[in-house]
């Protein structure tokens, strides 16, 4: 019995990036049905891609910092012995490209590192959305079958949170470094929502989800209180999902609840936006120029609120 062909698949961060990423996981799988699959990563994400079908090793030690020299040691020793047929770099980075070195120049390599045996070439991949960038560099290594990713493992079960029948999400977070991201009015938004409205996001989003609270008293307070499976569970239990350009948006418009993202000036949709079945958009410049009423009308016209849904007094 011969041993598997090896292929090795790098994608380090982040969540969103990780979301999307799921369909070309799922078409990797498709095209080496027999492969033994890795994934390099990093831990924030090792376990989500563990339950997932598409890996049959998962490696949480992806990015180590400069200075931790055992960690750069360990993952240069991992790559070089891991004996790899091709490499798939879907995070295409200078820090990923270096990695073709530790792999080994024998390695098949589909990314934009010097050398590459299956190159993305296209000059204008940076101005791509993420997705269809994804899915060009891996049709120029060959690969033509992409299959909709089976998310049926994103999922927890919820009775802890002792949440409603119907409720609507709000996300009202985004990366630290990127407070551009955030649109303000999601305590207004929360006042005027017909329907129970649960918060979702981490422990630092806590001052957000007072200032809900403020507004709506009612809000469930989720912050900080759920696993990634706990937060796809979430969403496909929502009668809708409002979110700002972040990971569990991304999440959200996944899993293929009606999802509405909100945009501003920090991040461009047409590069970025979260893909779903039921996923819209709304751009504004600056971002708290958007209005409550408008994102109300825009939950209504993807028919995840009555046309005529009465507003809380």
């Amino acid at each position: 019995m011969t041993d598997p062909d090896r292929i090795l698949v790098i994608k380090l961060a982040a969540l969103g990036d990780v979301v999307q990423a799921f369909g070309p996981f799922a078409a990797i799988r498709a095209h080496h049905p027999d492969a033994r699959i890795t994934l390099l990563t990093t831990p924030p994400f090792a376990e989500l891609a563990r339950r997932a079908p598409w890996f049959d090793a998962v490696w949480g030690f992806g990015r180590p910092h400069g200075a931790d020299w055992r960690g750069l040691l360990h993952l240069a020793r991992q790559l070089r012995g891991g004996r790899f047929r091709r490499v798939y770099d879907l995070q295409t980075s200078g820090r990923s490209s270096r990695y073709r070195w530790l792999v080994g120049r024998g390695a098949e390599w589909s990314g934009i590192a010097p050398g590459a045996s299956h190159p993305h070439s296209n000059p204008g991949r940076d101005r791509l959305h993420t997705v269809e960038r994804q899915r060009e560099q891996l049709e120029m290594a060959g690969l033509h079958h992409f299959p909709a990713p089976e998310l049926g493992w994103l999922d927890a079960d919820l009775h802890r949170l002792d949440l409603p029948d119907r409720f609507a999400l709000l996300i009202p977070g985004a990366s630290p470094g990127r407070p551009g991201k955030r649109w303000p009015h999601f305590p207004e938004l929360a006042a005027v929502l017909p329907i129970p409205v649960a918060v979702a996001g981490g422990p630092a989003e806590a001052p957000l989800v007072r200032a809900i609270q403020a507004a709506r008293p009612d809000a469930l307070d989720l912050a900080g209180r759920t696993t990634l499976f706990e937060l796809g569970a979430l969403a496909r239990r929502a009668a809708l999902v409002v979110g700002n350009d972040t990971g569990p948006t991304h999440l959200a418009a996944a899993v293929g609840r009606p999802t509405l993202a909100i945009f501003g000036a920090d991040s461009d949709p047409a590069l970025a936006a979260p893909r779903g079945p039921r996923t819209a958009i709304l751009r504004r410049v600056p971002i708290d120029a958007l209005q409550p009423a408008e994102v109300m009308t825009a939950l209504r016209g993807m028919d995840a609120l009555p046309a005529e849904s009465p507003s809380r007094g």
